[in-house]
């Protein structure tokens, strides 16, 4: 890897931590600059823009996701392992270190839904490859025969996203001492729901 490669991976490190806690409309090059020790000029020679540098925020967050929950996850077994293992890693996702704010992906879908643009572009492609991901394990757990022939994959996917979704709120933002107890029984609620007839 070259200096120049091991530069923007350290900037982009430091950018989803800013972002991840300020959001990315909070992300400027000037705070960067300050909190990375580098000029402007220099921050501009990685990221033309403030908008290119959120681009590239989100796609090393897409590329982190990826990493620690998606390709681990595709390890285990086809149908409900794999499902749960999804699962899991994902309550991890928001506590990963490199994130001390919480899920970069949600602090942002907050500042971005109503702004049209390439930002709030990029971040709908990376939740809707999500969703599909969801989908197509529930949809491999119905081959599988683990869940029933009749089960609708999309709002399987938009149950596990809302009680996803629900944990990050009331662990975050209520500080919920029982938010993973609570979000781990409607999971275990929707896989009961989504079972195959024994």
């Amino acid at each position: 890897m070259s200096k120049g490669d091991e530069t923007r991976r350290a900037i982009l490190a430091d950018a989803l931590a800013q972002a991840s806690a300020l959001g990315l409309t909070g992300l400027t090059i000037g705070s960067l600059a300050k909190r990375t020790g580098l000029s402007k000029s220099g921050l501009f020679a990685h990221f033309t823009s403030k908008e290119a540098l959120q681009i590239a925020v989100l796609d090393d967050a897409r590329d982190r996701f990826v990493t620690t929950v998606v390709s681990p996850a595709l390890k285990e077994p086809r149908g409900e392992p794999r499902v749960r293992a999804l699962f899991e890693r994902w309550m991890r996702w928001e506590k990963a270190e490199f994130q001390p704010g919480g899920c970069v992906f949600l602090a942002s879908a907050t500042e971005l839904d109503d702004q049209p643009g390439p930002v709030r572009d990029r971040l709908v492609e990376i939740q809707r490859d999500w969703s599909d991901a969801l989908q197509t394990a529930a949809r491999i757990a119905k081959e599988e025969r683990h869940f029933r022939a009749d089960l609708d994959v999309r709002q399987w996917a938009f149950d596990l996203w809302g009680l996803m979704l629900a944990y990050h709120w009331y662990a975050r933002l209520l500080r919920a001492e029982d938010a993973a107890e609570r979000v781990r029984g409607g999971f275990e609620q929707l896989l009961a729901t989504s079972r195959a007839p024994g």
